[in-house]
């Protein structure tokens, strides 16, 4: 299946720039999208679009068919950054995809959504979402978004919550969270170009065997079977982590639980 007009929001991103070359591969005409300043600072030949400008979005959404969404802030922090990127900037996605009659948008969630879940404990997409910051509470706003331009325009929608999406893992956590670059690039090409995926919810890791969630049905659905697996790297990075009495240590989010709160 050959995609006509894709456009990859977060271009200029770590994930943006690991996929660009690949995702090219699917269509016909691949639009490259950041902030100007982020193009310019890595010589990214695209389109320059504040997502919190919605007449910019507009502009860049023109014929687009598909989008793969990974623009806005990538980490937790203030709200006010966030909530101009990651709130405003899907819902001004969300908009022009509707007036322009876009088919399908790959949402780049984030586990953040159930960062304050217990490590170890086995998740389904399903389960009660338990943001550990801003940055978790933006992504399960975008999940709603695409929920509800499913449900009332007939815009298909899959949210990855995104584990550690990293070359290698980097300690015990991501032994549990990791992502291969091989991987995600096949679970997207999977989201993209599944028949009828409606609204569909899935987490982003390999196939690792300390897991903590269980995207069984939602791959199945996708056609995606992950390659990769964290495990050979377990005996160098089993003793990497925050103390065993930090939130840190003890939640899914990992580090997040670290940041914040962002008083003024």
């Amino acid at each position: 299946m050959t995609l006509r007009k894709l456009l990859l929001t977060g271009a200029a991103g770590n994930l943006g720039r690991v996929l660009a070359t690949d995702l090219a591969s699917l269509c016909d005409e691949l639009v490259l999208s950041d902030l100007p300043a982020s193009l310019d600072k890595h010589g990214i030949r695209g389109v320059g679009c504040d997502l919190a400008d919605a007449d910019a979005v507009e502009a860049l959404m023109q014929g687009v068919e598909t989008v793969v969404h990974l623009g806005g802030v990538s980490v937790e922090g203030p709200f006010e950054p966030i909530l101009q990127a990651n709130l405003r900037g899907v819902h001004n996605l969300y908009e022009s995809a509707r007036r322009q009659g876009t088919r399908r948008i790959v949402f780049a969630s984030s586990n953040h959504v159930i960062g304050c879940a217990r490590q170890g404990q086995k998740l389904k997409p399903d389960c009660e979402p338990q943001p550990d910051g801003n940055y978790g509470v933006s992504k399960l706003f975008g999940e709603g978004m695409a929920r509800l331009y499913w449900d009332r325009y007939g815009i298909e929608s899959v949210c990855l919550r995104i584990g550690t999406a990293l070359p290698e893992p980097i300690d015990r956590r991501s032994l549990s969270t990791w992502l291969s670059p091989r991987d995600l690039f096949s679970l997207i090409r999977a989201s993209l170009t599944a028949p009828q995926v409606g609204f569909t919810l899935a987490y982003g890791n390999s196939a690792n065997p300390r897991a903590w969630w269980d995207s069984t049905e939602a791959w199945a659905r996708l056609g995606f079977v992950p390659q990769d697996s964290a495990e050979p790297w377990a005996a160098q990075l089993e003793s990497i982590h925050p103390p065993e009495d930090s939130r840190a240590a003890q939640m899914q989010g990992g580090g997040f639980l670290n940041m914040g709160p962002y008083d003024r």
